[in-house]
Order: structure tokens, then sequence, then C-alpha cells
């Protein structure tokens, strides 16, 4: 692989995140060394796929890339860190998980953590057809994954259709219901729950 000035690089990881949003459950983050003998085609930001095309994408990814790596922030992290904070700590423990020590992480986005290579932000990286995007493809479905593993625990509140994401359904459950164990509560529409379960 080439950088823009055409200077010869070595394993590239490329690194995105999943979750920053939802009311709910962990921030998930993955990082991707993708092997240049062992392409994988259609590779695309993880939100632009179809769920089924994301599984297979997956296996592919798994079955393919030179090295991966999930890593994971906790709600307790979140609530105690903040989302960005949390998000970064995700990143992080993805790449320090790989079995393959890049030379450089392209992450997506413009914030990027503390590592001990060099590390390129990248806005809407995801969309690259290469590690970012099968970084993005790992992260949305191991985090999809775990939401159904939570939706079984916690089924009053549908998190296997939304994935935590404050959808008119789930803020409707959340008031109803007020805050499960995995539910953020520095997020505001939780805060409220929370205030109004109490009254």
């Amino acid at each position: 692989m080439t950088a823009d000035d055409g200077q010869l690089l070595g394993w590239i990881a490329g690194v995105d995140e999943a979750g920053r949003g939802p009311l709910a459950g962990p921030v998930m983050a993955a990082a991707v060394i993708l092997h240049p003998d062992r392409p994988i085609a259609g590779l695309a930001d993880s939100k632009e796929l179809s769920p089924k095309r994301r599984e297979a994408l997956y296996t592919q990814i798994v079955e393919r890339a030179q090295a991966y790596a999930v890593g994971r922030a906790e709600v307790a992290e979140i609530d105690h860190l903040n989302i960005l904070q949390a998000t970064l700590l995700a990143m992080s423990r993805a790449v320090q998980a790989l079995q393959v020590i890049p030379e450089i992480v392209w992450i997506d986005g413009n914030q990027a953590p503390r590592l001990p290579m060099p590390v390129r932000t990248l806005i809407q990286g995801d969309r690259d057809g290469g590690p970012i995007s099968a970084a993005s493809i790992l992260a949305k479905v191991s985090r999809d994954r775990e939401m159904a593993r939570l939706a079984a625990l916690y089924p009053d509140y549908g998190f296997e259709r939304h994935q935590g994401y404050p959808t008119a359904a789930h803020l409707a459950a959340l008031m109803r219901h007020g805050p499960s164990p995995v539910h953020r509560l520095s997020f505001a529409p939780v805060r409220r729950a929370l205030a109004g379960a109490a009254l």
C-alpha cells in the first residue's frame, strides 16, 4: 500500500466505531488490517449496507484479514468518561488487541486516541472501501449482536429492533419502564426517564 506521496507503507490498521448515539449498551470499535493477497469485494460504510450484506462481509473479513480485533467501552465507562472519551478508549483497546502491530492507524473521523504508532484521521474514512470500511462493518455487526443479546436480558425495550437508538418506540418504553441497567444515565433522555420513574 502507498501513501498519498507514493511512499510505501507497512501494515495499515483501519479503525471505526459503532454505538456513539444510542441510549443503551456499550460503544464498540474494530481495528482491521487487510491482507493485500486476500481482497474483499464490496467493502463500504456499514450504514450503507443491508444487515444481510454486513453479515456476509463480516464473515469474509474474519476469514481473510491479516488481523482484526474488537474493543469496547461499557456503559459505566461511558457515564464516567463521556461518550467521546469512551469511544476513543474502545478504539485504543481494539488496536492494542491486534495480533499484528500496524505501522500506521487510519481512524474514521477527526479525533483519535493516543497510540504508540502514527495515526491518521480521515473524515468519512468509512467510505474508503478499505480497512476503515472493514472496521466499520466489524464494529456494527459486533454491536448489533451484543444488543440482540441484551434484548433477551431486557425484553421490554426492543433493543433487537433499534439497537438502543432513541426511536419513538424506545423512548416510550424508557418512560414506561424506566432505565434498565444497560442504559446510559449520562444521556439526557435516560436522565429524564429516571427522574420520571422516581416521582
